[in-house]
């Protein structure tokens, strides 16, 4: 059986009303999920940028049973996804790209896991990007070797939240700053966003 872990500061849709002339819409309003994943504990983010501000609107892991047969995980994996982009009506999705791993049983599983959840993008129409771990890390800490500890303590910086998210949480909350962060330096020319 999947468990929900997740973390929600939804605004309520009246709360938000930005109205400026001549804003563009990137400048207005973006709102996107973020996923970091994995068999047993993918991690969330649906993250919202408002003039400039970068808001937490939802993050968490979709966790599963040890025992939970694989074919389960996925299906898990891509409901609960699907679930927060009909939630949250995100632009995009922007996701963790693949990691050089020792085992090949390794990499076939978190390709099976990224998978399910480019699948619950894909399914919406969405706009889909990625980024390397180590790009994230780069962008979140300054640092592509980063650990774990000093992504989540950033992010619980940048973001001004209470409490250091759950790891896998916190990778995806990094990789949607990373996006963030590339996506306005995408606006000004310096590089070109890629889709897959």
């Amino acid at each position: 059986m999947a468990r929900f872990y997740a973390r929600s500061n939804a605004a309520r849709k009246d709360e938000v009303s930005v109205s400026r002339r001549g804003a563009s819409a990137y400048e207005a309003r973006v709102r996107i999920i973020a996923i970091d994943p994995s068999l047993r504990c993918s991690g969330f983010a649906v993250l919202e940028k408002i003039s400039g501000k970068v808001h937490t609107i939802e993050y968490g892991v979709v966790k599963n049973h040890p025992k939970l047969l694989p074919s389960g995980c996925l299906l898990a994996i891509r409901s609960r996804i699907a679930e927060l982009i009909a939630q949250h009506t995100p632009e995009c999705a922007v996701i963790e790209g693949v990691i050089f791993v020792q085992s090949h049983r390794t990499a076939i599983t978190l390709g099976a896991a990224r998978g399910a959840a480019i699948l619950a993008a894909a399914e919406h129409g969405m706009p889909i990007y990625e980024y390397a771990p180590r790009r994230v890390k780069q962008s979140v800490v300054g640092r592509g070797g980063a650990q774990k500890q000093q992504v989540g303590f950033m992010v619980r910086v940048l973001l001004g939240l209470k409490e250091t998210p759950p790891p896998d949480a916190a990778d995806a909350l990094a990789i949607g700053l990373t996006h963030f962060q590339t996506a306005e330096s995408a606006r000004h020319g310096a590089v070109v966003l890629e889709r897959i």
